[in-house]
């Protein structure tokens, strides 16, 4: 493999890492496996049966269980954990056979950064997504995530200089949406805050509905106020 290729596999499974690590871990494995591809020496242990089926049974979960609304955010929530250091390991281990030590850890901290990026847009997508009433929204970006870490995959593997173009088209995009990720995040954060604050005032049903319209939160002073006199 040379270094085109090992920067491609590392920037693209530190990427697919951040959006879902088990379909990353059965691509790559499943492809070594298969003697489709010649993975390097540090990921090979990807190709065994236990890493396998492991990743297989922890897909299939968290198949299911990312199409739920909320259920979805929980487990993005938890993942950070995850996604991030197992991005930032492939990435190394993708590069281990042809790098220099300097630039070995140069691609673990590269592939920290990359999964962190992935994985941030993705965790804050779902939760405004989360804001629409019915399911499919949801369904629809679950199922094209998945669409997008296999091709993506391929992509780094086979095609490595268009997966380059690609990745930096994608961070452009990053720095354009994450700002906006970040400033809907606070809106629906507002938003939860004002039906907290109408619910302790007693008016459940009014609160939901100013939560979710974005009106301002009733206040215990224009309750308090009496009525104007008659003419």
């Amino acid at each position: 493999m040379d270094a085109m290729s090992a920067l491609a596999l590392a920037l693209g499974a530190s990427w697919a890492s951040g959006l879902n690590l088990y379909a990353t871990t059965l691509v790559l494995g499943s492809l070594g496996a298969l003697g489709v591809v010649d993975l390097p020496t540090d990921l090979e242990v990807l190709e065994t049966p236990p890493v396998l089926i492991t990743a297989g049974v922890l897909y299939a979960l968290e198949f299911f269980a990312d199409k739920i609304p909320g259920i979805d955010s929980l487990n993005d929530a938890l993942h950070t954990f995850i996604r991030i250091p197992a991005g930032a390991l492939l990435a190394m281990g993708s590069v281990s056979d042809v790098a220099e030590p300097w630039q070995v850890a140069a691609a673990l901290l590269l592939g920290g950064v990359v999964s962190a990026s992935t994985h941030a847009a993705k965790m804050g997508s779902r939760a405004i997504i989360n804001t629409s009433p019915e399911p499919f929204s949801n369904w629809f970006a679950s199922i094209f995530e998945d669409i997008i870490v296999v091709v993506g995959l391929l992509l780094a593997l086979f095609k490595p200089t268009l997966f380059l173009i690609w990745m930096a088209v994608f961070g452009l995009f990053l720095l354009w949406v994450l700002p906006k990720l970040w400033r809907g995040l606070k809106t629906l954060w507002q938003r939860v805050q004002a039906f907290q604050q109408d619910q302790r005032s007693g008016g459940t049903g009014s609160a939901l509905a100013r939560a979710f319209s974005g009106a301002p939160p009733s206040t215990a002073q224009s309750k308090s106020q009496p009525p104007a006199p008659r003419p």
